[in-house]
C-alpha cells in the first residue's frame, strides 16, 4: 500500500476563493470525481455557474456589453493570475542566525514577499490581526517586483533584459517606463489579494504611501477589501521636502482597510488614555462639590499643558461623574423637529435648525440615564453628555506628527556609527500607535515590506509596555543598499563613504542583515532572560518578553524533478524514484517544509527525542510528529503513537516494504484509537 504524499507546491490560490464561496452558497456547487497525482481518488466541489446565476439574479450580473464602473490598468489580469498561481518552493530554517530559537514566536523571513505569502497562506490564513506595510512609493527610483511565475528565468531575461547577478526578479520602475503606474499597480494588487486572506475577521491593514500612488492604492484597496471596509486615510506629517514647487508638502499617508467592518465594530479597538485615572481620582477627592471638581479639572489641564488636547473637553462634573458635552443636532440636517421640554425650566428647548439627532424614544432614554446636558435658559441648545469611565477607550485620530530625523539618529546610536545604516526608517512610535490601537495583547502582526525591522521594534516596545504577547512576522527581499552621490536622491540609499564605514566595522549593508542585527541589538536592551541560541529543541522556560525571532529563507523545492520523459533518464539517476529528496536537505528543512504544506504555524514549539538511533520531532505536543530516519523500527512508532499526534510525517525510506506500512497502521489503530480512515488521513510521506 502507499500513503498520501505531502504536496510539494503551494495550493492554487483559486481554491481558497472556491472554499469561501462554497461556505456562502453550497447549493451552487456540484461534485466531480478526480484522481490526484498519487493515484488517490477523491471528490471535489466545482461551481455550477447556471445555478450561481439563478441564485444571484440576472439583474446582478454584468454582461460584456454593459457599462460598469471599473478601475483597470495594463497587466491587471496577469497580476490576478500571479496572485493565484501555485509555486514549487519552500522555506528553509536558519537557527544559527536566529535569536532564542526554542522559545520565540516571531518570524523573520527572507525572500520575494509574494512567494513567501503564498507559502505561509495555509498556516496563517485568518490568524493575523494587523498588517502594516511600507511598500515602494513609486518615485521613479524604487524597485518593483516583477512577478512572472509562469515563465522560466531564461524566458524572463529575454523578455525584460533586466535581472541582477543573483537572478532576483526585481528592477527599477523608472518614470520613463511606459507602464510606470501599471507595473506598480500590478505589484501591489497581487500582494494585497493574497494578504487579505491572512486577516482575522476583525483584522486591519495599514499601508504607508505618498502622493505618487495614493489615489491608485485607494482604488485597489477598495476592490480588494471592499469600499465599505475602508476605515481612514491617516495624514502622517513629517519633514518638509527640500525642493518644493508652489506648495511645500511635508506629509505622507497611511490607508487603513479592514477585513469586515461589522466585526471591527465589536472588536474593542482603541487606547485607554492614562489621564483618565487622574481625572477619576480628582472626581473622587471632590466628593459632592461639583464646582470644586470642575475647578480642579481645569487646574490639572493647565499644569499638564493639555488645554489643546481633546481630553481637556472633559471639564464638567455631576452626580454621575466627569463628562464632556457634544452636539445633539442631526449632522445630516434631516432629524425630527418636534417640541421637547427642558426639565430645568419646564419650557420647550430651543429646536436645532437641522433637527434632533435622535428619536423621541431615544431622547427619553437619554434623560433617564442622565446623558443630556440642559442649559439654564431656553435660548441655548441642550447637548449630549459623554462620561469618562475607567475602561473607556479612545480610537486614534487620522493625523500623526512624526520626526524622521529622530528615528534615523536612534538607528545611528544603536549601530554605533556616524552614518545611518538605513535611510528614512519608519517612525517606531507611528507603528507602535497602530499596534496599541488594536487593543489585543495576543495578536499576530505581519509586515511583508519590513525594511529595517521597525515593526519588530514597535512590537517589542508595546509588549514591554503592557506585558503583551504579540507575535510578529517580518518578510523582506534581500537587497544591497544602493549608493547615491547626490543630496536630492537619498531615499533608501546611502553614500559610498557610509558603506565603506559600515563594511570596515563589520556592519551589514544588506537590508535583511541590517534588520536582523537591529532586532538583535534592540532585543539585548530588553533581555531579562538567560535563554539564547543554545539548547536547540530543548525544553527551556520562555522569557517574560519575547525578544527573539526564527529566521527562514525562501528556497527552491527540496525535491528533485522526476517528471521527465523515459528517454531523459540514465541508469545513474533512476534512484530518484526511490529517493527524490535533494542531498543537501536536512531533517529540519523537511520538517518545516511539511509544516508549511500541512498548515502548521512555523512559530510553534519544537522538541526532539532520540529513539533507537532515530530522531523523532514533536511540534507543539503532537500537532505534527515526524521521523525521517531510514529503517525505522517499532520502538519509534510506539514513541510517536504515545504523543497521540494530529499529524504524522515519514520519509519513504523509513519503510522497508508494504508489510511494515500495514503494521504501522495497525499500531496507530491500537494505541491511538484511530480507524483506518483516520490513519490514511493523518499520515503523510515524503
Amino acid at each position: 500500500m502507499d500513503f498520501q504524499r505531502i504536496n510539494c507546491a503551494t495550493p492554487d490560490g483559486s481554491s481558497f476563493n472556491l472554499e469561501a464561496l462554497y461556505k456562502l452558497l453550497p447549493a451552487c456547487f456540484t461534485e466531480k470525481d478526480v484522481t490526484d497525482p498519487d493515484g488517490i481518488h477523491h471528490v471535489e466541489h466545482v461551481v455550477d455557474f447556471e445555478k450561481l446565476r439563478s441564485f444571484l439574479g440576472e439583474d446582478n450580473i454584468a454582461d460584456d456589453g454593459d457599462e460598469v464602473y471599473d478601475f483597470t490598468w495594463v497587466g491587471k489580469r496577469s497580476a490576478r493570475s500571479d496572485a493565484a498561481a501555485p509555486i514549487n518552493k519552500t522555506l528553509r530554517p536558519y537557527p544559527e542566525e536566529s535569536v532564542n530559537w526554542d522559545t520565540t514566536k516571531n518570524l523573520y523571513i527572507e525572500g520575494d514577499n509574494l512567494e513567501v505569502l503564498k507559502l505561509l497562506q495555509t498556516s496563517y490564513m485568518g490568524k493575523v490581526k494587523m498588517i502594516y506595510i511600507d511598500p515602494p512609493y513609486n518615485t521613479g527610483k524604487d524597485f518593483v517586483y516583477h512577478d512572472s511565475f509562469h515563465i522560466s528565468r531564461e524566458d524572463y531575461e529575454e523578455e525584460s533584459g533586466v535581472i541582477d547577478e543573483e537572478g532576483n526578479r526585481y528592477r527599477k520602475n523608472l518614470a520613463t517606463n511606459g507602464r510606470f503606474h501599471s507595473d506598480w499597480c500590478s505589484m501591489i494588487y497581487a500582494r494585497l489579494l493574497v494578504a487579505r486572506s491572512f486577516l482575522t475577521d476583525d483584522g486591519v491593514i495599514f499601508i504607508s504611501i505618498d502622493d505618487n500612488e495614493v489615489d491608485n492604492l485607494r482604488k485597489i484597496g477598495n476592490e480588494v477589501f471592499g469600499e465599505a471596509n475602508f476605515i481612514a486615510e491617516i495624514i502622517v506629517d513629517g519633514t518638509p521636502k527640500n525642493d518644493p514647487y508652489v506648495v511645500s508638502t511635508a506629509h505622507e499617508y497611511c490607508l487603513v482597510f479592514c477585513k469586515n467592518l461589522e466585526s471591527i465594530k465589536l472588536a474593542n479597538y482603541g487606547v485607554s488614555n492614562p489621564a483618565f485615572k487622574d481625572l477619576l481620582e480628582i472626581y473622587k477627592q471632590g466628593g459632592d462639590n461639583y464646582a470644586l471638581i470642575e475647578e480642579n479639572l481645569k487646574k490639572y489641564y493647565d499644569e499638564h499643558d493639555l488645554n489643546g488636547d481633546n481630553i481637556a473637553n472633559y471639564h464638567f462634573a455631576d452626580e454621575s461623574g466627569v463628562f464632556r458635552i457634544g452636539p445633539i443636532d442631526d449632522p445630516q440636517s434631516s432629524g425630527p423637529k418636534d417640541e421637547r421640554l427642558n426639565p430645568k425650566t419646564g419650557r420647550p428647548c430651543a429646536t436645532p435648525s437641522s433637527g434632533w439627532r435622535c428619536t423621541r424614544a431615544t431622547w427619553d432614554s437619554w434623560i433617564r440615564d442622565n446623558l443630556i446636558w440642559f442649559p439654564d435658559t431656553d435660548d441655548k441648545l441642550p447637548a449630549k453628555k459623554t462620561y469618562i469611565t475607567e475602561d473607556r477607550l479612545d480610537v486614534m485620530r487620522a493625523y500623526f506628527k512624526m520626526q524622521t530625523r529622530k528615528d534615523t539618529d536612534a538607528l545611528k546610536r544603536l549601530f554605533g556609527t556616524p552614518y545611518t545604516p538605513f535611510s528614512n526608517p519608519k517612525p517606531v512610535e507611528l507603528i507602535r500607535s497602530f499596534i496599541e490601537n488594536c487593543n489585543d495583547k495576543e495578536m499576530v502582526i505581519m509586515d511583508f515590506f519590513s525594511g529595517s525591522g521597525t515593526t519588530f521594534h514597535a512590537t517589542l516596545l508595546q509588549n514591554n509596555a503592557d506585558e503583551g504577547h504579540r507575535k510578529c512576522i517580518l518578510i523582506q527581499l534581500p537587497e544591497k543598499l544602493e549608493v547615491t552621490s547626490t543630496q536630492s536622491n537619498k531615499e533608501k540609499k546611502i553614500t559610498q563613504t557610509a558603506i565603506d564605514f559600515l563594511e570596515s566595522h563589520n556592519l551589514p549593508v544588506n537590508i535583511c542583515e541590517i534588520a536582523k542585527e537591529r532586532c538583535r541589538r534592540i532585543g539585548k536592551q530588553y533581555d531579562s532572560s538567560t535563554s539564547n541560541n543554545g539548547g536547540l529543541f530543548g525544553q527551556i522556560d520562555e522569557p517574560k518578553l519575547d525578544i527573539g525571532f526564527r529566521v527562514f529563507k525562501i528556497s527552491d523545492t527540496l525535491f528533485e524533478d522526476v517528471k521527465k520523459a523515459p528517454s531523459e533518464y540514465s541508469q545513474d539517476n533512476l534512484d530518484l524514484f526511490l529517493n527524490n529528496i535533494k542531498s543537501d536537505a536536512t531533517d529540519l528543512d523537511l520538517l518545516f517544509g511539511c509544516m508549511l504544506q500541512w498548515g502548521v504555524e512555523l512559530s510553534l514549539p519544537l522538541i526532539s527525542k532520540e529513539v533507537a538511533g532515530c530522531t523523532v520531532y514533536n511540534v507543539n505536543d503532537g500537532d505534527l510528529v515526524a521521523c525521517f530516519a531510514d529503517n525505522m523500527g517499532n520502538e519509534v512508532v510506539d514513541t510517536i503513537a504515545d504523543y497521540h499526534p494530529l499529524r504524522v510525517v515519514f520519509r519513504d525510506s523509513c519503510f522497508q516494504d508494504d508489510a511494515q506500512k500495514m503494521n504501522l497502521i495497525e499500531q496507530f489503530k491500537q494505541r491511538c484509537g484511530w480507524s483506518e480512515e483516520d490513519a490514511i488521513k493523518r499520515i503523510r510521506v515524503i
